[in-house]
């Protein structure tokens, strides 16, 4: 991991480093990193600003020996996390020793400094002057800071080593499954890749969360989302090859999975190691969308004569005219086009004329899917320059590429079957390209109605969380499951359900635009819980990118423990409210625990038969729409709440904010507020670290 001094990718991080004059600030490109570290830089930055004063009493000199205490114990603890790191890591081992040596060294020291028995008590009044020794202070903070810092990026440089390890067994596994000649063989390498896989996916799953840069997060979503659907894919062109060798259609349709996994697979690696391929200047090519935001900053230069700047204006609000009618153009054209694609009549006439062998039918029908491929293309393109964000312009260039590589491999499957109409692989082969393609559109309009919202201002960006593995997909050694989906009478008995999700969902993306500040951490659970309930909602009418009930359960298990998530982060609000405030919140947190719990225990429920399936989807989405009903009266009254004690806090992705200790209180501001300098987030943060010492 690169070790460049802190641009614009450290935050709060970095600026608070430099404000302590730390040397060698590192670039932190991750939330857990960031989210380890700061609560120290808010510690350390409160004893540092803390005024001289004269006279200290007693009770507020004692309170600061806790908290040089407190810190030494919390990095005495993280010492010992990182040293067992350097242990399991023999190539990291000196550098992750040295910074554990000054962490422990520099915590020591602050123990010191802050200790009131170090210091000289005059007996005549009782009170002494604190901090006599401040330049030394100031240098162990600088130590501390920096060497923490470095364990934590060496910490980080190794799950990107786990990330790459884990790339390289899928490579090597897909190389074998690549010369296999025969079915048993591939069985037996094809569930060691399923395991690779899933290992794979687990890690990069928890690394594209983990993320601050919104464009590497959709790069790490669009690439994951590529592997999820190629692995299938992947085992059904490989069994059509083995049953018919001498196919050059099958072959070609073979070849085509396996490089678009390599890319795939690269991709992420470029992301997690920062880099990118040689003679690459930009991942993203250039829009309108880009380039209009790139002259209205332009326009705020200095010096700028008087006429000028009227050009300026005028041809802005030029731009921003022509940005709307492109906007209604592209998005009216994209709306028409699904539309007219939404029987996937041509799909299902290639699936019936492959198994008659009907050749002059089958050509037919691929010229059609390949002008629809092109005008999907030539839409995705057009969208891009309207994506209104960074990482929807992303997602925009994937579905691009996902349409430009799906639509000849449809041929080439097509084309096997109709070689071989009586085989059932290639059937069952040509089916999973087209599921694939029909997914994409649905895909799409997800997309459309994301571009949709941001420019009208309705909601935020909201990103769609990928069951990458899907369960059921990796296991060779059983028939693929047949996805499980709602039929048209299930969908009718959901629908009052589902509206009434809908409509909360909307109450609650209203309540969030409320707030003035969108980087706040409720704000963020919020929105991430909202998201997530509108794809359920979606499912109930068989639409978004929830297709099957696995899809449905798994994002309910994920979506009740982002509820746990913003519980624990509410509980820690009230802990700062005053007493008579405290209990308003507290209720509401009482009602939301039980009701995700309760959610989590249903969606892990196995069930079995099509009455019981159903009745698990009904109660997931019964169990998700109260939880949306407390969300959305939490919303307003932590809202009403925050206000009242002062803007600022929890900002996201920072909770250590609500922490921070005024220093302009008086002189008993420090008594009995150890636990607000946050230690216990510290250590909290620093006891994820230890999943380390178990790889």
């Amino acid at each position: 991991m690169a070790t460049s001094p802190c641009g614009g990718g450290g935050g709060g991080v970095s600026s608070s480093a430099a404000g302590l004059g730390a040397e060698a600030a590192l670039e932190i490109r991750t939330r857990s990193v960031e989210q380890t570290l700061v609560p120290l830089v808010s510690q350390i930055t409160t004893l540092i600003n803390h005024k001289d004063k004269p006279k200290r009493s007693d009770k507020t000199l004692q309170a600061i020996q806790r908290v040089g205490q407190a810190v030494n114990l919390a990095v005495g603890r993280f010492v010992t996390v990182g040293e067992a790191i350097a242990n399991e890591n023999r190539e990291l081992k000196k550098e992750m020793s040295i910074a554990c040596i000054e962490a422990k060294r520099a915590g020591e020291t602050i123990a010191q400094l802050t200790d009131v028995t170090n210091l000289d008590h005059p007996e005549s009044d009782g009170r002494i002057t604190i901090f006599t020794d401040k330049t030394g202070v100031v240098k162990a903070a600088r130590l501390l800071l920096s060497s923490v810092t470095k364990v934590l990026v060496l910490a980080d440089r190794i799950v990107i080593k786990q990330i790459i390890a884990s790339r390289n067994k899928v490579l090597a596994t897909m190389e074998q499954l690549e010369k296999v000649t025969s079915f048993q063989e591939f069985v037996q390498i094809f569930s060691q890749f399923g395991n690779e896989m899933v290992e794979f996916a687990h890690l990069t799953g928890d690394r594209q969360n983990d993320l601050k840069d919104e464009k590497k997060k959709a790069r790490m979503a669009a690439a994951r989302a590529v592997l999820e659907k190629c692995t299938m894919m992947l085992l059904t062109a490989s069994k059509t090859c083995l049953r018919h060798p001498d196919c050059e259609s099958a072959l070609l349709n073979k070849e085509g999975v396996f490089h678009r996994m390599r890319l795939a697979l690269e991709q992420v690696i470029e992301i997690v190691t920062d880099s990118r391929p040689s003679g690459e200047n930009e991942m993203v090519p250039l829009s309108i969308y880009t380039s209009i935001k790139e002259f209205k900053q332009s326009q705020k230069t200095k010096d700028i004569t008087e006429d000028l700047e009227v050009a300026i204006l005028k041809t802005i609000q030029c731009m921003n005219e022509l940005k709307r009618e492109l906007h209604h153009a592209a998005t009216s054209l994209a709306a028409d086009l699904l539309k007219y694609h939404a029987d996937h009549m041509v799909l299902k006439a290639l699936k019936i004329t492959g198994v008659e062998g009907n050749l002059e039918a089958v050509a037919e029908y691929t010229c059609k899917l390949s002008e629809q491929k092109e005008q999907l293309v030539e839409t995705c393109r057009l969208l891009r320059h309207v994506s209104g964000t960074e990482p929807l312009e992303i997602t925009c260039i994937h579905a691009e590429d996902t349409f430009q590589v799906t639509g000849p491999q449809i041929i080439s499957a097509a084309e096997t079957l109709t070689l071989h109409p009586s085989s059932k692989i290639a059937k069952e082969n040509l089916d999973v390209f087209c599921e694939a393609w029909e997914s994409q559109l649905s895909d799409m309009s997800m997309l459309l109605r994301e571009i949709n919202d941001v420019f009208e201002g309705r909601r935020g960006e909201k990103r769609a969380y990928l069951s990458l593995p899907r369960p059921g997909k990796h296991n060779a050694n059983l028939k693929a499951l047949k996805p499980v989906k709602l039929d048209t009478e299930e969908q009718a008995k959901l629908g009052k359900l589902g509206l009434e999700l809908h409509l909360l969902t909307s109450d609650v993306d209203s309540e969030t635009e409320k707030w003035e500040d969108q980087e706040n951490e409720i704000v963020h659970h919020g929105q991430s819980i909202s998201s997530m309930a509108h794809s359920m909602y979606l499912f109930t009418r068989g639409e978004g990118l929830l297709k099957t009930t696995h899809d449905l359960f798994h994002q309910a298990e994920i979506f009740a423990t982002e509820g746990i998530k913003l519980a624990s982060v509410l509980t820690a609000f009230s802990n700062q409210l005053e007493d008579d405030d405290a209990p308003l919140l507290l209720l509401e947190i009482d009602k939301l625990i039980p009701e995700c719990q309760q959610l989590q225990i249903t969606a892990k429920n196995i069930v079995q038969g099509k009455n019981a399936t159903f009745t698990k989807v009904d109660t997931c989405i019964r169990k998700t729409k109260g939880v949306m009903t407390i969300l959305s009266q939490v919303l307003p009254l932590s809202c009403k709440l925050l206000k009242k004690c002062g803007n600022g806090w929890l900002r996201s992705p920072h909770p250590w904010r609500e922490n921070r200790l005024q220093t302009n209180t008086n002189d008993n501001s420090m008594e009995g507020k150890t636990d607000a300098f946050g230690i216990k987030s510290l250590e909290h943060h620093v006891a994820n670290l230890t999943f380390l010492e178990s790889k």
